[in-house]
């Protein structure tokens, strides 16, 4: 059974999502431009407000990180892995990234999208302080996605 968090966070003017391998939520209120991976400031959490179900099953080996992100009628996914390493501890920030390299805010590596890569109508979106951002976060395990398809076949 998958284990799902939800962050809630909002727009801000100056995010860009020009980022090439990382996307940022972070609980900050205010960023500057140099933030070109940020997508959603003012979050109500970060890996370290997460519950342990959910930073157990995120560290496990062959974890899949699946981020649906959403403003008004808008939704892009996220797919990425979770890793035994991930520390989960960041207090501000939470980050998914195109590569291997993890630090207290990773919660996703190997990322299928990096801010960049998202569609331009949800980060236009993202470019108003108004618009809240909700991001869906549903941690699976490969075990469980191989059972929901043996049970499946099994209805065939």
């Amino acid at each position: 059974m998958p284990v799902h968090e939800v962050v809630t966070a909002r727009g801000h003017p100056n995010i860009k999502a020009t980022h090439k391998s990382t996307l940022e939520i972070t609980k900050d209120r205010e960023v500057t431009p140099r933030g070109d991976c940020i997508v959603g400031v003012a979050a109500d959490k970060a890996p370290v407000d997460f519950s342990e179900e959910f930073k157990a099953h995120l560290k496990d080996h062959d974890a899949l990180l699946i981020v649906v992100l959403e403003a008004r009628d808008v939704k892009d996914v996220v797919l990425a892995h979770g890793h035994p390493g991930l520390l989960l501890t960041d207090t501000r920030r939470l980050i998914i990234r195109k590569s291997t390299y993890i630090e207290p805010a990773t919660i996703g590596i190997n990322a299928s999208k990096s801010s960049a890569e998202l569609k331009r109508e949800l980060v236009t979106l993202l470019k108003n302080s108004e618009t809240v951002l909700i991001a869906h976060l549903y941690v699976l395990r490969l075990d469980e996605i191989t059972s929901i398809y043996a049970s499946s076949r099994r209805v065939l």
